[in-house]
This record gives C-alpha cells, structure tokens and sequence, in this order.
C-alpha cells in the first residue's frame, strides 16, 4: 500500500514538473521574436482592412478574403513553429513577411 501511494505521489509530481515546463516552453515560443514580429504584423493587417471597410474603401467580400489570406499565413505560421520547437527559423519569417507584403499591398489599392 505504502509503495503505490509513493508511486502515485511520483507520478503526480512528474505530470505538474512536466506540465509546469510546457507551459514555460509554450510562452517561450509565443513570445519568439521572430513570431511576435509575424503575428503584430497580422495583428496591424486586420485592423487596416477594418479601418478600411469602416471607410469604405474595401467591400465585405474583398475583407473577407483578405481576411481568409491572413488566417491562412497564420496557419502556416503556428505549423512551421510547431516544426521547429516554437521557433521560427529566418527562412521560415522570410517567407511569412513574403506572404504578408503580398496582402498588405491588396488592402491599400
């Protein structure tokens, strides 16, 4: 009885050790540089293409798929992180700010 309740406690204490690191490893990668710089540039897209349906200068429709392209480099972004232990690597950002030139060129015309 005395072994299966140490070996529980073991157990449990693994599972919070193990959690407590993720967590730790999970900010860690949100907050990679080269992420924080791809997702505030999401972050200012989206609100460009509000400020300019707001305006009247972009259609519903034209945001919406503006919208759709952004959330798709988003995609791709959380993957290659993924790939990469939560990192981005230089290839990897080079090609997202490719991308993103591409959609933020489409919201000003």
């Amino acid at each position: 009885m005395k072994a299966k309740i140490i070996g529980l406690s073991l157990l449990i204490a693994t599972i919070g050790l193990t959690s407590s690191t993720f967590a730790q490893d999970s900010k860690f990668a949100q907050t990679h540089p080269r992420r924080a710089e791809v997702n505030s540039r999401l972050k200012n897209q989206n609100n460009r293409i509000h400020k300019e349906v707001k305006e009247g200068e972009l259609s519903k429709q034209q945001a919406a798929n503006l919208h759709r392209k952004d959330k798709s480099i988003r995609t791709e972004e959380r993957n290659m992180a993924a790939r990469d232990g939560g990192h981005l690597t230089k290839k990897d950002q080079a090609k997202l700010n490719h991308r993103e030139n591409n959609v933020s060129k489409q919201i000003g015309q």
